[in-house]
Order: structure tokens, then C-alpha cells, then sequence
């Protein structure tokens, strides 16, 4: 503290004595003036220990290396104390203006003082290693000081002029708001321009072929999840649902079957036990079904043997294309409501068989009551049933055999009103396990309609029919088929049902094959035979009555039994092929799908 106190006292005495002197005075104790008396060995070792002390001084005099007078009467110093006075008056008009100037002032004048203290620091260094630079030190850092604080109070006193507080001000003024009318005036070429731009075709080819919109630019890129479920729609939902479909009208035919040869044969072993023992007792529930169902197929075909088919056949044949269009429309809505209602109906038909089995001796009457009344309506159901069918079968034989065309306007009109009725609608898992069975059934239902066509063309065709008849029949089946493939394919992908779905339907199909989950019945393929062998005797029939040779009737009545005894064991063997590939065929699959569980688990 007293070196830095002392040399910042020695700079001021310089400065007052070189502000004292006047202009004679300076030139007689000018430099050139002054003897020379130091030598060149002194100045080399002095200029050797400077360096080894890593500082610069500012270049000093020969008088003041040597201890005499200073050069504060020299020209350079004398130009550095009037700068310093020009500085003191600069600083002293700035504290005279406004507080904004007063602070600033104050801060030029803390850097002076900042970077005077840096230099007198320097120079207490160089006064440690010699005491003749002491002097010359302190000058050259009042210079600096000097020079540094006139430039930054010149840069203070130019921001915080009045005319650059004003500017700033006019700066912050809010603009003018923008009036459309007077600009589109003042600017009307604007427009112009651009339609000028615009309209211009060639530029708009050229601005569309090299940087204009392409279809990849409005359609987001896949991915592999987008490619697997092109490759569902296309490929996996329509083969498995295919399948499953086909397994399902194997399970129908099945049925089907089962009603023509094992109730017929329950029945006769039934009735042939009670003859030979001449013993009547109460039938079990089983039997009693098969009692209610035989007595329904039978009252059925009755029903419709005394329906004259030629008649309704000219009755459709008389209307336009539109027409059968409507009629095989309502008849098909009809059918569904039919097979609804009669699985309702056959349910309490069990329902009473199974009562009447257990009752009591005292409620036998109201057991056996109500059992007559549920077989009523069930006949009464069945045969309204029946004859819906047959209508259905004769529209679309009207369609086969006519030549305008009409049986392609009627699939193409039917199945795509089957499309767009399912097609866009939201379906959960379980209403689509029910639309496949729908399918199912209404798969057997057209493979019956395509055996009464060819009974009737047996019955009623001239001249060559056969080879137009399977190429209408397979025309019908492909339509089916295709229809049902984009029908499922799109309900899973609007609905995210992956393909798997239907493995599990044909999985279930199979269960119940196999007589896997006797007590979860809610899954099951649901079909009712009763209606569709009703119209197949009915259609049959006249076919074998055209084989009976003439003769007397017990001769005619030979031929009809061995006639039925011949296709009751045709169907019967056809039966247990049916039955044993079937119970084949589920149980495989049973394994299989039990094998990938277990191995993705």
C-alpha cells in the first residue's frame, strides 16, 4: 500500500510540476539539451534484467536513468498533462449534467482509476528492481490512464446524448395500423403479379414436375404392420375363414343326416323293443325328442306334397328381373327369422319331453297337455319354414332357367346388399362367431336350392341341360364363395380381428365334434335339418316315382320299399363316412392347435 500511495503521489507531483513549467522553460530543459553521461554497458545490463523479469517498461530518458531532473519538462510529458486537464475538465462537465450523465461519468471515472492502479502496480514492480524507473513508470501510466479514460468518457457522453434518448423513443412509438385499401393502392401491381405467376401454365407444369405434390407425399409410408394386414385382408382371413366355413357345412351335412338315418332307425329299435317284450312304458327324453321331430319332418313333407310347385314356378316366372330380386330378398329375411324362431320353438319342445319323462303319475296329463301343444306349434313353425324354402329354391330355379340374364342380376344385386347390410358396421368378436354360422347355413341352404334345380331339369328339361346346369351351380357357388371372402376379409380389418380368430372358431367347431364341452353350448354351431329335408323328400320323391316300373300296387309298393331301403343305406353309409372324417379331422386339429399353445407358451 505505501509503494502503490507512493508512486501514485510521485505521478501527480510529475503532472504539477510539467502543468507549472511554461514554454521557455520546456525548451531550455529540452532532451537534446541534456548530457549524455550514461554509458552503453549500463544500458545493456539494465535491459538485460528487465527481460529476465518478463516486463516491458516504457522508454526512459538517459537523465532519468542516471537520477537527474525527470523529463517532465520534455514535449511528451507535457502533451500527457494536458490531456490528464482536458480529461479532469471533461469529467467535472459531466458531474455538472443529470443523474443519468452524473453515473455514467462515474463509471469513466472508475475505469481511470482502475486502469491507473493496474499501471502503478506494474510500476511498483519495476520500482522493486530499480529505483531509478520509478519516475519514468509512473509517467507512462498516467498516459495510459489518461488515454483510456478520454475514450470511454467520449463513448459515455455520445449514449447518453438527449437527440439518442429521443431516437430510442421514436423507435418505441407504436407503427401506424395497416389499412388494406391504402396499401392496395399504393401497391395495386401486387396482385397482378402473382396471378401473372400462377397462370402462367408452363411454370405451373414445371413447379409440379419438380417440387410439386405426388401420391407419396399425401399417403403416410408403411410398415411392416400395414404389409401384414394387406396380406390378412387378401390371403389369410379369406382362406381361414374358407375353411372353416367348409368345415362347418361338413358338421350340417352331418345333420342333416343324422336325421335321415339314425332317428328313422332310434324309432324303429323303439318300436320293435315294445313288440317284442309287449311291454309299454314311459319313453325317456331322447325318445321322446326323436318322437316330436319325426312326427314334424312327417307332418312337413305332407304339407308340401299337396303345394302344386308348377304353379308357384309360373307365378315367379311371370315377374320382372326387379321382382325376383325382391321376392328371393324377402324370402331370404324370412328364412333367418324362421331359423330364429325355430330354435326357440325345438328348445321347449325338449324342454316338455324331458318334463313328461319325469313327471309324476299325477301330472301326467298336464305334462303330456303341454307337450301336444309345443309339438303343435312346432309343426306349425317347421312348415311355414318348409314352404319358405321352397319358395326360395323356386326363385332361384326361375332365375337359372331363364334367358335373360336374370340369375347374374340376382346374385350380383343379392350379394352385394349382403356386403354393404354387415360390410360397415362395427361387430364385436362374438356377433362375428355368429355371422360365420349364418354363412354355414346359408351355404347348405343353397347347395339344397341346387338340388331341387336338378330334380326339377331331371323332371321337366328337354335336350341337352346338364352341362348349362353346372355352370350355373358353380357360377352360384364362386358368387358365394367370393362374397363371403370380402365380407369377412374387411369386417376383421374395420373391426382389428386378426386372423387367428377364426383358427379359434374352427377350434371350437371342432370341440363340439368331439363332444368336448357338453355344458358351454353357446358357442356351438346351431342348425336345424327339419325345413331343408322337408323341401329334399318333397323334391325327391317325384324323381323316384319316375323309376317305379308299372304294374300292379303290391308290385309298385315292393319297388318303393327297396327303393328306400337302397337309399337308406346309401345315406347311411355316406353318414359314417361323413361322421368318422369328420371326428378324424377335429381331433388333428384339436392336437395341433393344443402343440403351438404350448409351444408360444
Amino acid at each position: 500500500m505505501s509503494l502503490r500511495s507512493g508512486g501514485r503521489q510521485l505521478s501527480f507531483e510529475l503532472l504539477a510540476g510539467a502543468g507549472d513549467l511554461s514554454a521557455d522553460d520546456a525548451d531550455d530543459i529540452s532532451p537534446r539539451s541534456l548530457p549524455d553521461t550514461t554509458s552503453d554497458g549500463q544500458r545493456r545490463r539494465r535491459r538485460r534484467s528487465k527481460r529476465k523479469r518478463g516486463f516491458r517498461s516504457p522508454p526512459i530518458d538517459e537523465a532519468a536513468s542516471e537520477g537527474e531532473q525527470p523529463r517532465g519538462e520534455g514535449s511528451g510529458d507535457a502533451a500527457a498533462a494536458f490531456r490528464v486537464t482536458d480529461l479532469r475538465s471533461a469529467v467535472e462537465t459531466v458531474c455538472e449534467s443529470s443523474e443519468p450523465e452524473r453515473s455514467a461519468a462515474s463509471c469513466v471515472t472508475y475505469v481511470g482509476v482502475e486502469l491507473r492502479q493496474r499501471s502503478v502496480s506494474r510500476g511498483e514492480r519495476v520500482l522493486a528492481a530499480s529505483g531509478e524507473d520509478e519516475a519514468s513508470s509512473c509517467g507512462s501510466s498516467t498516459r495510459e490512464s489518461a488515454a483510456a479514460a478520454a475514450v470511454a468518457a467520449d463513448v459515455a457522453a455520445a449514449a447518453w446524448r438527449p437527440e439518442a434518448n429521443g431516437g430510442v423513443k421514436k423507435k418505441l412509438e407504436k407503427e401506424e395500423s395497416l389499412d388494406w385499401e391504402k396499401y392496395m393502392k399504393e401497391n395495386s401491381n401486387i396482385l397482378g403479379e402473382v396471378e401473372r405467376i400462377d397462370n402462367s401454365p408452363f411454370s405451373y407444369f414445371l413447379g409440379e414436375l419438380y417440387g410439386g405434390n405426388s401420391l407419396r407425399s399425401t399417403i403416410a409410408v408403411g410398415n411392416e404392420k400395414k404389409r401384414q394386414r394387406v396380406y390378412n385382408t387378401m390371403f389369410h382371413v379369406p382362406w381361414r375363414c374358407e375353411r372353416l366355413i367348409v368345415a362347418g357345412f361338413f358338421v350340417c351335412l352331418d345333420s342333416f343326416l343324422s336325421l335321415l338315418t339314425i332317428m328313422p332307425a332310434r324309432i324303429v329299435v323303439t318300436i320293435w323293443r315294445v313288440l317284442k317284450t309287449r311291454k309299454f312304458r314311459r319313453p325317456n327324453a331322447a325318445d321322446l325328442s326323436d318322437y316330436g321331430c319325426f312326427i314334424v319332418l312327417a307332418l312337413g313333407v305332407a304339407s308340401l306334397q299337396m303345394i302344386d310347385i308348377s304353379l308357384i314356378y309360373h307365378v315367379i316366372r311371370g315377374q320382372g328381373t326387379i321382382k325376383l330380386y325382391v321376392v328371393y330378398n324377402v324370402l331370404e329375411i324370412f328364412d333367418k327369422l324362421c331359423q330364429s324362431f325355430g330354435e326357440d320353438v325345438l328348445q321347449v319342445l325338449f324342454n316338455s319331453a324331458e318334463g313328461l319323462s319325469v313327471c309324476s303319475t299325477d301330472n301326467v296329463t298336464f305334462e303330456l297337455m303341454r307337450f301336444l301343444l309345443d309339438e303343435a306349434i312346432a309343426v306349425v313353425a317347421f312348415v311355414v319354414h318348409s314352404f319358405v324354402l321352397l319358395a326360395q329354391a323356386i326363385t332361384l330355379s326361375t332365375c337359372i332357367i331363364a334367358h335373360n340374364n336374370a340369375l347374374l342380376a340376382l346374385l350380383v344385386s343379392n350379394n352385394f346388399a349382403e356386403i354393404k347390410s354387415n360390410v360397415f358396421k362395427r361387430v364385436s368378436k362374438e356377433n362375428l362367431h355368429n355371422l360365420v354360422y349364418y354363412d354355414i347355413i346359408e351355404r347348405f341352404h343353397i347347395t339344397a336350392f341346387l338340388l331341387f334345380v336338378l330334380a326339377q331339369n331331371i323332371l321337366e328339361a328337354e335336350g341337352p341341360w346338364f352341362d348349362s346346369f353346372l355352370i350355373n351351380a358353380s357360377l352360384v357357388f364362386l358368387c358365394e364363395v367370393l362374397i363371403d371372402a370380402i365380407k369377412h376379409s374387411f369386417l376383421a380389418k374395420f373391426n382389428e380381428i386378426k386372423p387367428v380368430a377364426y383358427s379359434e372358431f374352427l377350434e371350437d367347431l371342432c370341440k363340439q365334434i368331439l363332444n368336448d364341452k357338453p355344458d358351454d353350448r353357446q358357442k356351438d354351431l346351431t342348425f336345424i335339418p327339419l325345413a331343408p329335408a322337408c323341401v329334399v323328400i318333397r323334391v325327391s320323391t317325384p324323381v323316384y316315382a319316375t323309376l317305379l316300373p308299372a304294374g300292379p300296387f303290391i308290385w309298385r309298393i315292393f319297388w318303393i320299399l327297396l327303393w328306400s331301403v337302397l337309399t337308406y343305406f346309401m345315406l347311411a353309409i355316406f353318414k359314417i363316412l361323413v361322421g368318422l372324417i369328420l371326428r378324424c379331422l377335429a381331433n388333428w386339429y384339436v392336437n395341433l392347435r393344443l402343440r403351438r399353445k404350448q409351444h408360444v407358451d
